[in-house]
């Protein structure tokens, strides 16, 4: 009967893990349906970009306030789970408070975690309200309804919820309390059970511990459904993020051979390919297995906070686009061709594909291409990638670009200028001055 407890804590462990372990590769199966993307160049500057990005927050503080906030959350959640490894040791073997041999150190270290804790828990209120009642504007967008906009709630009261048994597991912990070492925040916290008999603060006790360890192996798997899944995967997106200048767009190598075949004044335009040469690729994209890993990895990482949708000039004077959107947009697109493969073993045509289905062609059409989006992004997300390449497909695969467009191009071809007038022409205007 002794052993009930640990056993109990051994199943949960094994299923909390094996799930999440279960969803997670789910999650890299659905990226690599992408296009393989070689990253194997400027590994300094990635890794650069890792520390400084990712793990420096130094993209989240362009915005002090919340930056600070989300710095303090993000490096106090992540030290006072340093604590769940003596929980787990705890769980299995039964015993208690395993690295109390450790005096004086291990209470620096509780103190640490219950100031942490009251730091993660204020932050989170904070957040809450700029979310909730202030309602700042880039929460509230149409895009933000339903599911979105209660997924953000969720994960903050998550948050508090641990933070508030963490620090009343350390209160009701009678032998903690009589340490006194380390409970800075939890001493004032027993006092509110002074008179209460030492069973019930053990059973309280006990209650907490129990609930704050299932509460983190929920949260863990609450992750793969929520947009803080980039808690571990904003990582990996900025070392394989963009390291090109922002304003370097991709060329298709057809496309470019196709153009030096054409400016070879001795090769022969109407010559048939060389046997055994590879039929080009499709240009562009029109669903998501045309995008590549990077762009899928992208995707899964977004954490909706708004700051591209924000910073974006055609949202702002009320177009359609919203670079979040897009982002969005292809995680479900990617989640629904995930689930699909789940269901038939391979995916099967079901009759939709991102473009039209879930991204608009005004929404394509309406962004201008300056960077802003991708330069506000705090994880190193590219919503103008995947734009581009779904324009490419509208204009090389079915030739709908926009009449204006159009007529730019045929301007090119026959002007090798944007406008309108011949080349005999373009001087002109030197005479009339």
């Amino acid at each position: 009967m002794q052993y009930i407890p640990n056993i109990l804590f051994l199943l949960a462990l094994v299923l909390g893990v094996g799930y999440f372990a279960r969803n997670i590769k789910k999650v890299i199966r659905n990226i690599k349906l992408g296009q393989k993307v070689d990253a194997s160049d400027h590994k300094k500057e990635r890794w650069n970009n890792v520390i400084k990005i990712a793990l420096g927050q130094s993209k989240m503080v362009v915005r002090p306030i919340s930056g600070m906030l989300h710095i303090i959350v993000y490096v106090g959640f992540i030290i006072i789970n340093i604590e769940v490894l003596e929980i787990i040791i705890d769980g299995l073997f039964g015993t208690h408070r395993i690295f109390s041999f450790m005096g004086s150190f291990y209470g620096f270290l509780i103190a640490s975690f219950e100031i942490l804790a009251v730091l993660v828990f204020v932050s989170v209120v904070v957040f809450w309200l700029r979310r909730n009642a202030l309602k700042l504007k880039r929460f509230w967008k149409p895009e933000m309804k339903g599911w979105p906009k209660n997924d953000g709630n969720f994960i903050l009261y998550f948050e508090m919820v641990l933070m508030g048994l963490f620090l009343l597991m350390n209160a009701t912990d009678v032998s903690f309390q009589e340490m006194n070492q380390g409970n800075v925040i939890s001493k004032y916290i027993a006092g509110w059970f002074s008179g209460t008999s030492e069973a019930t603060l053990h059973l309280i006790e006990r209650v907490a511990w129990w609930l704050h360890i299932l509460g983190i192996l929920i949260f863990l798997n609450y992750l793969y459904f929520s947009k803080h899944l980039h808690i571990i995967l904003a990582f990996p997106n900025v070392y394989f993020g963009r390291v090109a200048p922002k304003g370097k767009f991709k060329n298709l190598e057809s496309v470019t051979n196709e153009v030096k075949l054409m400016m070879d004044p001795s090769a022969d335009p109407y010559a048939a390919p060389a046997e055994g040469a590879e039929a080009p690729a499709k240009f562009g994209a029109s669903d998501v297995m045309d995008l590549s890993t990077t762009q899928l990895l992208n995707a899964y990482t977004c954490t909706e906070c708004g700051r591209c949708t924000s910073e974006c000039p055609a949202n702002q004077t009320g177009k359609k686009l919203s670079p979040r959107k897009i982002m969005m947009d292809t995680r479900d697109r990617l989640e629904a061709v995930g689930k699909n493969i789940d269901k038939n073993g391979e995916f099967q045509p079901d009759g939709k594909q991102l473009l039209d289905d879930y991204i608009t062609r005004e929404e394509l059409w309406a962004c201008t291409t300056c960077n802003a989006c991708v330069e506000a992004c705090p994880v190193s997300i590219d919503p103008l990638s995947i734009i581009m390449d779904m324009r490419q497909y509208l204009v090389m695969e079915q030739s709908a670009a926009p009449n204006e467009l159009n007529i730019t191009m045929t301007n090119i071809e026959n002007n090798s200028a944007p406008w309108p007038f011949n080349q005999m022409d373009r001087a002109n205007w030197i005479k009339e001055s």
